[in-house]
């Protein structure tokens, strides 16, 4: 009997050794066909918004070098954690990635406290796509010819003016509760199911102001359907020209610029998590790609600032940095 257990025990042992190695040899195997079928990549907000525009752009040039089409999925919700948690649940074998920004993967955290991931935890990082510097802006009527007058009005009518923006935990919620800290007022937030509903009620009067990124608004500023009081970078946009840094206008403090940047579910095997990052970065070296970019006013990052470990560090520097922005508030979902 003790002779019978000892086989059996080697037999299972063996057994095991066989299904480790074997395991070993699957996955290079799957990394290497890697894709075999289109991918999916989910944008948190809207079609339309930044967030999507930007992903549309680099998608498109990524699909022509791995083989395969990216297929965008719009997954609106919760300032864009739904479709963050449906991201990070997704297989981790690369055919799920998400495009997440300064406010999924960030500014979350502190405002979710029950939040579903982690953004460090729970996603591996491919790389950065672009930077979005954020503009304050507000409809074409608004009273205010500048930056300080905006001040002195939302400050002089805060129980009146509205505030638009693409939900709690967006881009354009959080920089826009920056701004308030700093004016020191509690508006109406009416909240919009992505930035580009948000923007539409902006052109039609239907809201006061908003912070939005450039790539939403460098048409519509231009075509004088909305005001452009400054924007929050060290330097003005070759995109817009004529508009201050909040620097120049008098609220040095507003140094905001946002940014989009690919996830993967945790676990997601090394190899094709390079074969992610190598399509990304050969689109922003791309000079059509570039292009449609810059227009926009996105900012390219340098290659060494692009990668999964430069993107990662960027992800625990954002939260730090948000944390104690949305604590001082007091708001939390």
């Amino acid at each position: 009997m003790r002779l019978f257990t000892r086989l059996a025990g080697t037999a299972a042992g063996l057994l095991a050794l066989v299904a480790l190695s074997l395991g070993a040899l699957i996955v290079p195997s799957q990394a290497q066909n890697y894709p075999a079928r289109p991918i999916t990549l989910i944008v948190p907000f809207a079609a339309g918004g930044p967030t999507d525009i930007i992903a549309r752009i680099v998608a498109d040039n990524m699909s022509k070098t791995l083989g395969q089409q990216i297929v965008i999925e719009n997954v609106v919700g919760a300032g864009g954690t739904t479709a963050s948690t449906r991201a990070m649940r997704a297989t981790p074998d690369g055919y799920t990635i998400i495009m997440g920004h300064m406010g999924t993967h960030a500014a979350a955290v502190p405002l979710y406290p029950k939040l579903a991931y982690h953004p460090v935890k729970n996603f591996e990082p491919i790389g950065l796509a672009a930077g979005t510097p954020v503009l304050i802006v507000a409809r074409k009527d608004f009273p205010a010819k500048d930056l300080k007058e905006f001040i002195a009005y939302v400050k002089a009518n805060a129980d009146k003016v509205n505030m638009a923006h693409a939900g709690v935990g967006s881009v354009s919620f959080t920089s826009c509760l920056l701004l308030n800290a700093l004016m020191d007022v509690k508006p109406t937030s009416i909240p919009f199911q992505g930035t580009g509903p948000a923007l539409n009620a902006l052109i039609g009067g239907q809201v006061d102001y908003m912070c939005d990124q450039i790539v939403n608004l460098v048409p519509q500023i231009t075509a004088g359907n909305i005001k452009a009081y400054a924007i929050g970078t060290p330097e003005r946009s070759p995109a817009l020209p004529d508009v201050p840094t909040t620097k120049e206008a008098g609220l040095p403090k507003f140094d905001v610029s946002a940014w989009n940047a690919l996830f993967a579910p945790k676990g997601t095997p090394k190899a094709v998590l390079d074969k992610l990052s190598d399509a990304l970065n050969k689109a922003l070296d791309d000079e059509g790609v570039r292009k449609r970019l810059l227009d926009l006013g996105s900012v390219i990052p340098a290659p060494d600032g692009r990668g999964q470990a430069a993107l990662n560090k960027l992800v625990e520097s954002e939260i730090e940095r948000w944390t104690p922005v949305i604590k001082a508030s007091g708001i939390t979902q």
